[in-house]
């Protein structure tokens, strides 16, 4: 429905009839990544969820020549004045490398600080749209990002959630008008793991309370559908037996990759989905592209690159 908020049956901002109209949209992704980082490089996959008949999938943004981040919730909105939708995965500014002498009051690194920030910006003028009620678990997201890549200074490959909040008051004598601001991000480390900790697979679901058994559950219990991978071919039966012991990291990237690609449309079902991979050397490759067309700015915007510049788009097929 036009004029409303959605977040499958969690999320709906009650506007009058009156106001619908006129009420700005937020089109939602839900689904799950999974991560594994690999001897040397990161392989990541994603299935679409959707949380509504008009959802959007899972979308990736390239951050910077060692990042990528897969959004999830409110990453895409439709404001009643503009012909075209407004796309947060879009138009991200560079995020320069941090004075190594300033440390953020928030504990998180610089550049991961500076990030938080852009897209807190982005965010910031949609949201103070809203001005009726959300419906909100505590403390869930509006927009999360997985964010994928290898940190400065040979720290190596890591895996962060960043999760944006909001919170709504009255304005004055009217109840029923809200002003709706969102909260600075919140920084969750998901890989690295601690000293002496298991190194494992890493897996998002968004919504959280997702009834999905995550890819690890479903090797610990011995799913039928790995089962069979592992009879099937001794090298997925290596890899999964190196995830079991928390060596995720030694298991060779060609062999994770392909391992992947065979489970994804498994877990996936009819749902789409998309896998890539990030080298040591912060090169980005797909294995299965986003279903997603180019648009035709787009296509021209491409002729201007130079061929060698990164890039997250497909590749045209020879």
């Amino acid at each position: 429905m036009r004029g409303l908020l959605l977040f499958g049956a969690m999320l709906l901002a009650t506007a009058p009839a009156w106001a619908q109209e006129d009420e700005i949209v937020a089109d939602l992704s839900g689904g799950r990544v999974i991560v594994h980082v690999a001897r040397d490089s990161i392989i990541f996959g994603a299935i679409n969820g959707p949380l509504e008949a008009k959802g959007v999938p899972p979308r990736v943004a390239a951050i910077d020549t060692g990042h990528i981040g897969i959004l999830f919730g409110a990453e895409e909105w439709q404001v009643p004045a503009q012909p075209r939708a407004i796309r947060l995965d879009h138009d991200i500014e560079s995020v320069a490398r941090p004075d190594p002498h300033y440390q953020q009051p928030t504990g998180s690194e610089s550049d991961l600080e500076q990030l938080g920030v852009i897209f807190l910006e982005k965010l910031r003028p949609l949201v103070s749209q809203l001005h009726h009620k959300i419906d909100l678990k505590p403390d869930e997201p509006l927009l999360e990002i997985v964010l994928i890549g290898y940190a400065p200074k040979q720290y190596g490959p890591e895996v962060w959630l960043i999760e944006y909040r909001v919170e709504q008051e009255s304005i004055g004598s009217q109840a029923d008008y809200l002003q709706t601001r969102p909260l600075r991000p919140r920084f969750t480390q998901l890989y690295p793991p601690e000293k002496h900790e298991a190194h494992t697979l890493v897996e998002v679901q968004f919504p959280n309370d997702s009834q999905d058994i995550p890819l690890l559950g479903l090797i610990q219990q011995n799913d039928p559908r790995i089962a069979r991978l592992k009879s099937a071919e001794p090298r997925f039966a290596k890899l999964i037996e190196l995830i079991e012991r928390g060596q995720a990291q030694k298991a060779d990237s060609k062999d994770a990759a392909d391992f992947m690609r065979v489970l994804l449309p498994l877990l996936a079902g009819g749902a789409d989905f998309f896998e890539g991979t990030m080298g040591e050397n912060s090169r980005f490759e797909w294995i299965v592209p986003p279903e997603e067309p180019v648009e035709k700015e787009k296509q021209a915007e491409d002729k201007n690159r130079p061929p060698d510049a990164p890039t997250l788009r497909r590749k045209p097929t020879p």
